[in-house]
């Protein structure tokens, strides 16, 4: 029987504290700068010492101004820039003047103030289409609904087979585990559904792509014994077997091609027509400009200020209300506000300078990639960078996550130039530039030639690329690219 005893014993650990304020510093890291907006707008909200810094926006008055001199010290400085110039800096330069322009951060919306705009030459912001209101297809079938069905539980029926569509517009399961889910007979489904299958847009309801296309072929006239024979064998014209297809239609080539033509003019997916959602265009975070030659040519990374929120620290307002407050709860709540405020904007400042950082970085190692394009992109590691600006590797991961640059070449995702290298040392290659010269003998390739995954190997192997076969199929996929006698059946019924 083992003794219970209990005793003090006194030991030295070191742990890692994650305070409420180094939290927020590592959130505000990793947000790009639209994420960052809406997070001090809601700062705003709720730190009273915290002010928009709207100096450039509509000219300050003489108060903004008294105001935003004494918060000086802590306003975020919009104008974060870093630049270097090479030795060759001009002539690099005066190669690309005329290959690349800098990327133009404008934007549509600059002209919008806070009643809107005066200019109703772009299309979105004419009358009828700020009157206009979009239909969605919901409503637009269940408007044909009402119309077709006079019996209430016919129209309810309708309405639960509506609401079962998916996003292309497609009734995918059976009349039987249609019944069961509404709750209704078989029966009801059967003299209910066809009639959905009528509706306009054409092909809505069906219960896959074949159905789908042959009820538009029907409401066109062009569904005979032929353009059966060929719904029911679309498999075959995703592999470009088309002599086989002319055979099982019975009819000549030139007649399917015409067939072809037909169901490629049909809509796949009746429902994207009332697909309303509205893309977002990515937003850079940071932009890459070339100098000019009196400068000293070369290259120019700065934050994005038109999407950068400015902040400052209102001083005194802080002075005036610390020296009037008199209850402790209350000086106790201004000095916290305080301390938060200025760790905000410290924050905010830290976050600015290490985008940068890490950027100038990216740019410096990527430098021929911008020059002469992506086959000359060079492998590159996050290890890499965080060496090179003797930060850690997870503060490059938060700092190129979700964040893009605009650059004379286009706008690129910071991790974008993060790749895999192929070989070692000097020979080493970024896995992007082989995928984008494979892309190129792809194709530049004969139609008397069509290059097999061996020939590539053995034509990247003799450009001093060692990579297996396996590797190439691998990319070639990845490129969406058919296998060589995929291409070669395309090239040849696709001369041109």
């Amino acid at each position: 029987m083992s003794n219970i005893s209990q005793k003090l014993d006194l030991r030295q650990t070191q742990n890692l504290v994650m305070t409420p304020q180094l939290q927020q510093a590592i959130e505000i890291l990793q947000m790009s700068n639209v994420e960052l907006t809406d997070f001090i707008e809601e700062e705003l909200s709720k730190n009273p010492l915290l002010e928009k810094d709207n100096k450039d926006d509509s000219g300050a008055s003489g108060d903004d101004n008294a105001a935003s001199k004494d918060a000086d010290s802590d306003t975020i400085d919009d104008a974060f820039s870093a630049s270097w110039d090479e030795a060759d800096g001009q002539e690099r330069a005066k190669d690309n003047a005329n290959k690349t322009e800098d990327f133009d951060a404008g934007s549509s919306m600059a002209n919008v103030g806070p009643g809107g705009s005066q200019s109703f030459d772009v299309a979105d912001e004419r009358f009828e289409n700020r009157m206009s209101h979009e239909i969605s297809l919901r409503d637009h079938l269940q408007n044909q609904l009402h119309v077709r069905f006079a019996d209430p539980r016919d129209r309810l029926i309708g309405i639960g087979l509506i609401d079962l569509l998916d996003d292309g517009g497609y009734l995918r399961e059976s009349p039987d585990t249609l019944a069961e889910r509404l709750g209704c007979s078989l029966e009801r489904i059967e003299s209910v559904l066809p009639h959905i299958k009528e509706f306009d847009p054409a092909g809505i309801g069906a219960q896959d792509l074949q159905e789908c296309l042959a009820i538009q072929l029907r409401d066109q006239d062009l569904l005979d014994a032929p353009m059966e024979k060929l719904l029911a064998n679309l498999d075959l014209v995703a592999k470009q077997e088309f002599k086989k297809l002319s055979t099982l239609c019975d009819v000549s080539e030139t007649y399917l091609a015409d067939m072809l033509g037909d169901i490629r003019a049909l809509n796949p997916k009746p429902a994207s027509l009332f697909d309303h959602v509205v893309v977002q265009t990515a937003i850079p975070d940071v932009l890459m400009k070339t100098l000019p030659k009196n400068l000293g040519g070369g290259w120019r990374v700065e934050l994005n200020s038109d999407t950068l929120p400015k902040v400052l620290v209102n001083q005194q307002y802080y002075t005036e209300v610390a020296k009037a407050t008199k209850d402790p709860k209350d000086k106790k709540y201004i000095d916290q506000q305080m301390q938060s405020a200025s760790w905000l904007v410290r924050a905010m400042d830290q976050r600015a300078k290490t985008i940068l950082k890490v950027a100038s970085e990216i740019i410096e190692e990527q430098e021929a990639f911008f020059l002469y394009g992506v086959e000359f992109l060079k492998p590159l590691t996050l290890k890499d960078i965080a060496k090179r600006i003797e930060m850690h590797e997870s503060t490059v991961s938060r700092v190129t996550n979700n964040k893009y640059i605009g650059t004379p070449r286009g706008l690129f995702e910071l991790k974008y130039f993060f790749t895999t290298a192929l070989g070692e040392g000097a020979n080493a290659l970024s896995s992007e530039s082989v995928k984008a010269r494979i892309k190129t003998l792809i194709d530049e390739e004969d139609i008397k030639a069509v290059l097999s995954d061996e020939k590539i190997v053995g034509i990247l192997n003799d450009e001093g690329v060692e990579i297996a076969r396996r590797t190439v199929a691998k990319y070639r996929e990845a490129l969406k690219l058919g296998s060589s006698a995929q291409r070669k059946r395309e090239k040849n019924n696709n001369p041109s």
